[in-house]
């Protein structure tokens, strides 16, 4: 090989490999990396948020001698803490790569202040798939994982494998469907959410929506 070749091949060799480092470099240092680890739209979540005026409002079946009646819909004003912290990676069978953040989730009466609704769970990014998953259980005896297209807006669904429950809640208040929409933008966060259930013996859309405010980095 004559040393002009040899030269060329080395050049190439090095831009090829100035190239890939900066492309890596461009992956790894974004705002969507925390401690090394690409948690995609998801970083932007990490620090504790609450509810914005006039807060939000959750819509549930009515339980037994209330004044609205069994089964039927009764509003309740709320506000929440919702927080977010890093978690893990983690490799599932060899090839699907997950990024995981921890949420908590208290909702209250405002009435009250009383706490009546605590809910903990992952969401959890796929870069390559471009895929988030909402993995999370409430201690009623039901847990879901709803997914979709990852994003600053989000559609996350659930029905079928991806939602697990009691015996007694698949008897008397069975989930049938759940679906999240999550809107990110700077420091405000927005969601409504749905779950279909089979209670007191008929359908009802269990629903809840809200919008948060960024409290803390």
């Amino acid at each position: 090989m004559s040393n002009k070749i040899l030269q060329a091949a080395v050049f190439s060799i090095a831009c090829s490999t100035t190239l890939t480092a900066f492309a890596e470099s461009e992956t790894t240092t974004n705002k969507d990396v925390i401690d090394g680890i690409n948690f995609g739209p998801l970083a932007q979540l990490v620090g504790t948020w609450k509810s914005d005026n006039p807060g939000g409002v959750d819509v549930s079946p009515a339980q037994a001698n209330t004044a609205q009646g069994e089964g039927a819909p009764a509003a309740t004003p709320l506000y929440e803490v919702m927080t977010f912290e890093v978690a893990a990676d983690a490799t599932n069978a060899s090839e699907q790569y997950l990024a995981a953040i921890y949420y908590k989730q208290e909702v209250f009466r405002q009435l009250d202040d009383t706490k009546f609704h605590d809910q903990r769970g992952y969401l959890i990014y796929d870069h390559k798939n471009q895929t988030v998953y909402n993995s999370f259980c409430v201690p009623r005896g039901t847990c879901v994982v709803a997914e979709g297209k990852a994003g600053n807006e989000m559609t996350l669904v659930a029905s079928g494998e991806g939602i697990a429950q009691s015996n007694f809640m698949s008897e008397k208040a069975s989930t049938k469907d759940f679906t999240m929409n999550i809107k990110i933008d700077g420091n405000k966060l927005t969601y409504s959410e749905t779950v279909k259930l089979d209670i007191y013996g008929k359908p009802f859309s269990h629903t809840d929506s809200d919008t948060l405010v960024r409290q803390t980095p």
